[in-house]
C-alpha cells in the first residue's frame, strides 16, 4: 500500500495534528499547530502541515514553511531565521516494525513529501534540519546535500547524586558550595521570557552578531502552548533578575533553547551552573530522559557544556538549490 501525503490545516485540523505530534517520539512543542502558526506569522512564511498516511494510519509528520519574496521561492523546516527548536520530519508507529519495513516506510514517506514540495512550492532553495531523525538517505538519493551538525545531550538517569557525580569537579563544586540562601532559582513569568531573550540579544549585539529571535514571539509561544511546554528558569538575588534559560519541555527531553548568558554582574555566584543543574534535576524528578544542550558547534561554548559530561549526537542540515539564495533570504529577514 502506498503512503498518501495530506496537508492539514493549522486551525481547522489543529486537534488532529496535535494528537499525532503527541504520539511521535521525534517531536517537541514547536511541532504543535499553534506554534507552527506563530512561526509562520513571525517569519512572513506559510506553514504547510504535511502528514503521511498508510490507509487510516498516520505514519509521518513534516511541517514545511513556504517563503516567497519577489523572484525568491524557498522551502524551510524550521521557518527561515525563526530560531525555533528542532523541526524537520518525524515518524509515527515504526517502533514495532522490522528494519526492512521501517526503511521502506521512511523512504516512501519522505519521497512523498519531497514530491509534494517540488510540485506545490517549486522552491529555488530548500533548507531542512532533521534532528532526532537518523535516516536521511532518501534526501541524498533525491539529490539533496546533507551535512552533519552536532549537539550535546545529557542522560538524566540514576539519582540526583549520580547525575551530579558525572559533572566535572568545578561544576560539582559550584553546585554544592553555592550558598542556597543567597539566591533563588524558580520558574518565572511571561515577563521573564522577555528578560531572557533581551539578555541574549544584548550579548549578541555586543559581539557584533545578528540575533533574530524577538521577545514578542517568545512571549506568544510561552502563552499559547500548553502549560509547561516553555519553562523560563530564572535566577534572582534579592528579587533582582540576573539570568535565565528558556527550556522547551517535551515528554522525554528537555531542550536548552535560549539563555544561559554570562550576566554582567559583580555577584560571585555560578549562575549558569546553578540554572542548568536545576533544569536537569527537575527533569530527572519529572521523568525526563535527556537534557539537550542544543548545539555543540562553538568551541568556546562547548567548553562550558562539556562540564556536564554529555554525549555527542548528530543532526543534519539538508539543502538544495541555487547557492546564495539563503543569504538573500537572511538579508530580507534582517530588514523585517
Amino acid at each position: 500500500m502506498t503512503i498518501e501525503i495530506t496537508t492539514l490545516d493549522a486551525e481547522a485540523d489543529a486537534d488532529e495534528w496535535n494528537r499525532y505530534v503527541e504520539r511521535s517520539d521525534g517531536t517537541n512543542p514547536f511541532f504543535r499547530a499553534e506554534a507552527l502558526q506563530l512561526q509562520a506569522e513571525d517569519t512572513g512564511s506559510t506553514a504547510h502541515l504535511l502528514a503521511g498516511f498508510k490507509g487510516q494510519e498516520a505514519v509521518g509528520l513534516f511541517p514545511v514553511f513556504e517563503y516567497r519574496k519577489g523572484p525568491i521561492t524557498a522551502a524551510f523546516s524550521p521557518a527561515p531565521q525563526s530560531w525555533s527548536c528542532y523541526l524537520g520530519p518525524s515518524l509515527l508507529n515504526v517502533d514495532k516494525l522490522k528494519q526492512r519495513k521501517a526503511d521502506r516506510r521512511t523512504k516512501r514517506f519522505l519521497e512523498g513529501c519531497i514530491t509534494w514540495v517540488d510540485r506545490e512550492i517549486s522552491p529555488l532553495y530548500t533548507k531542512f534540519v532533521a534532528a532526532e531523525f537518523d535516516d536521511v538517505r532518501p534526501f541524498i538519493w533525491n539529490g539533496y546535500d546533507v551535512e552533519p551538525g552536532y549537539t550535546y545531550v545529557v542522560d538524566l538517569e540514576g539519582t540526583e547524586e549520580d547525575l551530579l557525580k558525572r559533572f566535572s569537579s568545578d561544576a560539582r563544586s559550584n553546585v554544592r558550595n553555592a550558598d542556597e540562601d543567597a539566591y533563588v532559582i524558580e520558574e518565572g513569568t511571561n515577563d521573564d521570557v522577555e528578560r531572557i531573550v533581551e539578555q541574549v540579544a544584548n550579548r549578541y549585539e555586543s559581539q557584533g552578531k545578528s540575533f533574530h529571535l524577538n521577545a514578542e514571539f517568545a512571549r506568544a509561544i510561552h502563552e499559547q502552548l500548553p502549560d509547561g511546554s516553555i519553562r523560563p528558569y530564572v535566577c534572582r538575588v534579592d528579587d533582582e533578575f540576573l539570568g535565565g534559560i528558556l527550556v522547551v519541555d517535551s515528554e522525554r527531553t528537555r531542550y536548552r533553547w535560549q539563555g544561559g548568558v554570562k550576566p554582567d554582574t559583580g555577584i560571585d555566584l555560578p549562575i549558569n551552573d546553578l540554572l542548568d543543574w536545576h533544569v536537569m534535576r527537575d527533569g530527572l524528578r519529572d521523568g525526563a530522559e535527556t537534557y539537550d544542550l542544543v548545539g555543540a558547534g562553538v568551541p568556546s561554548i562547548n567548553r562550558y557544556k562539556a562540564k556536564f559530561n554529555p554525549r555527542l549526537e548528530t543532526h543534519y542540515q539538508i539543502t538544495s538549490g541555487a547557492f546564495g539564495l539563503d543569504l538573500l533570504v537572511d538579508r530580507y529577514q534582517k530588514h523585517r
